[in-house]
């Protein structure tokens, strides 16, 4: 799911709270990543922020993201081998 606020743009992540605080642990080497990832795509959004809920992570990101823009962020998150990808769904 993706949301447009007045100054940021979320996509949404639903996980578990045993992945989400795995995620977290290393947020700052996964911002890194998903934003290598899509400068690889040649996209124009990037990430700025992640943020932890008891229902998934919320990625921030500096533009509203397109379809192919979720599919590279989540297929980052369900390649990652310290979550169960199987308790992640789509954004």
């Amino acid at each position: 799911m993706t949301t447009k606020g007045l100054l940021r743009k979320q996509v949404i992540i639903p996980m578990s709270g045993d992945n989400v605080s795995s995620f977290m642990k290393n947020s700052s080497l996964h911002i890194a990543n998903i934003n290598r990832n899509l400068r690889n795509a040649k996209s124009d959004i990037l990430v700025d922020y992640l943020h932890s809920e008891n229902s998934g992570i919320t990625v921030i990101t500096n533009k509203v993201a397109q379809q192919s823009d979720m599919s590279i962020i989540d297929n980052y998150v369900k390649n990652l081998n310290d979550i169960n990808s199987l308790q992640v769904d789509e954004p």
